[in-house]
């Protein structure tokens, strides 16, 4: 058994219904939802408040839970520059709107962000970003789903190097943010 990471992420809407997407700063530079990992004795809600404002600049208003999303890796896949396979990932991912038309902050350096429409997601997405946004679109709330990740699959944003802040990972932010 691989060991459990815990995170969280969400499906955050504009006023028109785009989508906020982070493209990842390394590897193949997939798009995948704004997240991050829980701290010790952290709840998935005030997890997702903290990651989502510190990664994109934007207060956010949590509507429900999408679900609760099982990201698995084949057994004994290891990845670049690491020992042993990778964490599974256990995520729950929120729905959740923009407060405001701009952001609250300016983001840090870490993944360039864009807004997307449901309807024609980038073709570079992660599984669960993929997974998560259909559900969130069908309006389904309390979603219990394993993602498998395939062979290869650039790990989800919510799962930075732990401590090391997005800058020291090499990636950069897009500064214009505006939906």
């Amino acid at each position: 058994m691989s060991a459990l990471t815990w995170a969280v992420a969400a499906v955050v809407n504009d006023d028109t219904g785009r989508v906020l997407l982070c493209q990842q700063g390394r590897g193949e530079r997939r798009y995948a939802l704004p997240g991050g990992r829980l701290r010790p004795a952290e709840s998935p809600v005030r997890a997702a408040l903290r990651d989502i404002r510190a990664e994109t600049g934007w207060e956010i208003e949590l509507v429900d839970l999408v679900g609760v999303y099982h990201l698995t890796r084949s057994p004994g896949e290891a990845a670049a520059g690491r020992v042993g396979p990778q964490p599974d990932v256990l995520v729950h991912v929120f729905r959740a709107r923009a407060a405001g038309v701009r952001p609250a902050a300016d983001p840090p350096p870490g993944c360039r962000l864009s807004w997307h429409s449901p309807d024609a997601l980038p073709g570079t997405v992660t599984p669960l970003t993929r997974a998560a946004v259909t559900d969130a679109r069908a309006g389904r709330s309390g979603v219990l789903q394993d993602v498998p990740c395939p062979p290869g699959t650039v790990a989800p944003a919510p799962l930075p190097a732990a401590g090391q802040p997005p800058e020291q990972r090499g990636e950069v932010a897009n500064p214009s943010l505006r939906p």
